[in-house]
């Protein structure tokens, strides 16, 4: 009986102190960029949304993320002659590539929503979304008291070639 009230005693104390730890490094991050923890978590939550909305087909939750005035971009290149493009996706294309319900296809083994602030300057932020199979780098500014995607410049990762 001592022993079982020893380990609950020890892991109650491992959760609590994992729990102090992990607010000491928000509050750190908040601390080097300058802004407040609570700005930090909406920053975080704006590409959240995003990435979670694709997996969901959430239209709700996109339409929080991103601004009506979004610009998602990623740069074409034609393998043969070579020569670039600028594809551009706005908020309303976006919604409705989520509301389609694609993003649902993808196993939830398999589905990555792995969000990482890069950087934070007074209403702006940079933030970098790995997703299943792209990459986005999103610009986020605090637009009316509320933090919301405006800009994205993404890349698709490479497929597996089918070995031979």
């Amino acid at each position: 009986m001592r022993t079982f009230r020893i380990s609950s005693l020890f892991a109650c104390l491992l959760l609590l102190a994992a729990t102090a730890a992990a607010q000491a490094d928000a509050r750190s991050e908040a601390q080097k960029w300058n802004v407040s923890e609570a700005d930090l978590a909406a920053i975080k939550q704006a590409a959240t949304d995003y990435c979670e909305s694709w997996y969901e087909g959430g239209a709700e939750k996109i339409e929080r993320a991103v601004h009506p005035d979004l610009a998602k971009r990623i740069v074409r290149t034609d393998p043969q002659s070579k020569n670039s493009r600028l594809d551009h996706m706005g908020a309303m294309r976006l919604y409705q590539g989520v509301r389609s319900g694609y993003g649902k296809n993808t196993p939830k083994e398999k589905q990555l929503k792995e969000v990482t602030v890069l950087d934070v300057f007074g209403n702006t932020a940079s933030v970098k979304a790995v997703m299943s199979d792209w990459i986005d780098y999103m610009h986020v500014a605090k637009f009316n008291g509320r933090w919301v995607i405006v800009n994205v410049l993404w890349e698709m990762k490479p497929q597996p070639q089918p070995q031979q």
